[in-house]
């Protein structure tokens, strides 16, 4: 049975879910959703004997349903069989009286691996038969750059281009995005935060001359961002995968609840699992942590979204966000379709910088999620407790996670932490909360020194970045943003 689509600021044009992986982003702005979601609903009793792979496939087939079920088994085999250093993919790991959910263990270490890893894959079944190009635009606050480029690189019809705030990324990551190789890719900083990236972004895709020039060259637009459904759905796969292994452990029976608590920023991890609990999934609670940019942690609290507030940059920069894209989509369904409300609210984001749910909406939201923040200083007090108290070693963004969920009381459910990078992406930050000066090293130096200081092996996704060659090192002022598409499409076209 097919899927169909639709922005959530209207019902008038509906789309396949390949056609709505191919735009990426609807064309009046607004996020591709299905009224569908959760009509399929799994039975937890299922999940204790299926692998990730299986459950990719089960998540796979019922939100993107026209996809046959030889492509979805085709994508899933390609992007999970041999590309993550654990069979297990998302391996569960005890810490303290909770689990820690490593989501890190693919080829760039972080979460992104999970959904862009499957993306061109997604991707090129969606484009079957179509002659036209597809470039993948995409602002990134850390993570989601490299895991787009490695996911994109000389994938044939398709390119992507990356964006970064420069600066605002750590030493790691950067090297991740300007050692990329490929024909078809282009990466290049941008003066300004991710919000600005991201806005930026999100004006390109609206801007209709662009298309047509592009159109000219048989090119169009798509995005890595999770605003494009076939970057969300993937993501489901880990809750459940979770559940299973809980269940494989003994730790819960089938049917129990299970909390998770998501370091976000963009609020795509967090609304994956919302989707899961829409779809069957026994969760209790999502626990949304944020940094010092807690724009979310007042947004669940209050009701009152409201993005005019100073910019702080933490040690957990792939959370620096203060305008969280997918929280739009959660907005559709806890208003149960209202497109309009939808769009009034966006609106009102978009030209006064805040808006304010109604009562109900609020009471709604309310139902499953909580959240907390924590400031660099408490996040540092986490990685040292943690590696001194249990010997695990965890980077800064899952940090927040852990001490958001020791702060918020729980249910006597058994309570997930979803571990969303490889700490060594982090060295100096993590180096200084152990009590050790990084002493101005560079991400190679803090490397070693925590290798030597721990006996934690590196990555070699990460070690081998010490001498590869740097091939982007394009900077350029958000306005110049469009130029710089323009400019790859051509070169990566040809």
């Amino acid at each position: 049975m097919k899927t169909f689509y639709h922005s959530t600021r209207g019902k008038d044009d509906l789309v396949t879910s390949k056609q709505a992986i191919r735009a990426g982003l609807a064309p009046d702005g607004g996020l591709y959703v299905s009224d569908r979601l959760g009509e399929d609903r799994l039975d937890p009793r299922d999940l204790a004997d299926r692998s990730f792979h299986d459950s990719a496939r089960w998540v796979l087939g019922r939100l993107l349903g026209d996809y046959s079920t030889e492509e979805i088994d085709e994508c899933v085999r390609a992007a999970y069989a041999g590309n993550f250093d654990t069979p297990a993919v998302v391996p569960l790991s005890r810490l303290g009286q909770g689990w820690l959910l490593e989501l890190h263990h693919g080829p760039t270490c972080a979460f992104k691996d999970i959904a862009l890893q499957i993306l061109p894959h997604l991707m090129l079944k969606a484009r079957s038969g179509d002659e036209e190009d597809v470039m993948i635009v995409t602002a990134t606050s850390g993570d989601t750059g490299k895991a787009a480029l490695a996911g994109f690189a000389g994938v044939a019809g398709c390119g992507v281009t990356v964006f970064y705030p420069e600066g605002k990324v750590s030493d790691i990551q950067h090297l991740q995005m300007a050692t990329q190789a490929g024909s078809n890719v282009a990466v290049c900083g941008i003066e300004g935060t991710f919000d600005d990236a991201q806005g930026q972004v999100k004006r390109i895709f609206a801007d209709a001359q662009l298309a047509r020039r592009l159109a000219e060259r048989n090119v169009r637009l798509s995005s890595a961002n999770s605003i494009n459904i076939g970057r969300l759905a993937p993501q489901v796969s880990y809750y459940l995968d979770a559940y299973a292994q809980l269940l494989r452990a003994g730790a819960i029976a089938a049917g129990d609840e299970v909390d998770f608590c998501v370091p976000t920023g963009n609020f795509g991890d967090v609304l994956a699992g919302y989707f899961a609990k829409r779809m069957g999934l026994p969760v209790g609670r999502l626990i949304v942590a944020s940094n010092s940019n807690k724009v979310l942690t007042d947004f669940i609290g209050t009701g009152i979204y409201d993005r005019r507030r100073e910019f702080v940059k933490t040690i957990s920069p792939s959370m620096d966000i203060l305008v969280s894209s997918n929280l739009e989509r959660l907005l559709y369904y806890l208003a149960d379709g209202d497109c309009e409300q939808v769009a009034r609210l966006m609106s009102d984001l978009e030209e006064k910088g805040c808006y304010r749910l109604p009562q109900a909406l609020h009471e709604r939201l309310r139902e499953s999620f909580d959240a907390g923040f924590a400031s660099d200083e408490e996040t540092r007090s986490t990685i040292r407790r943690s590696w001194e108290d249990e010997h695990v070693l965890i980077d800064p963004h899952t940090a927040v996670a852990r001490c958001v969920q020791e702060r918020i009381a729980g249910g006597g459910h058994q309570r997930v932490c979803l571990s969303t990078a490889n700490p060594y992406k982090f060295s100096a930050d993590v180096l200084e909360a152990l009590g050790k000066d990084p002493q101005g090293g560079d991400g190679f130096a803090c490397m070693d020194r925590l290798q030597e200081l721990t006996g934690v092996g590196a990555p070699s996704q990460l070690s081998f970045l010490r001498d590869a060659p740097i091939l982007h090192d394009s900077l350029c002022a958000k306005g110049e943003m469009t130029h710089f598409v323009e400019r790859a499409c051509a070169r990566a076209f040809k």
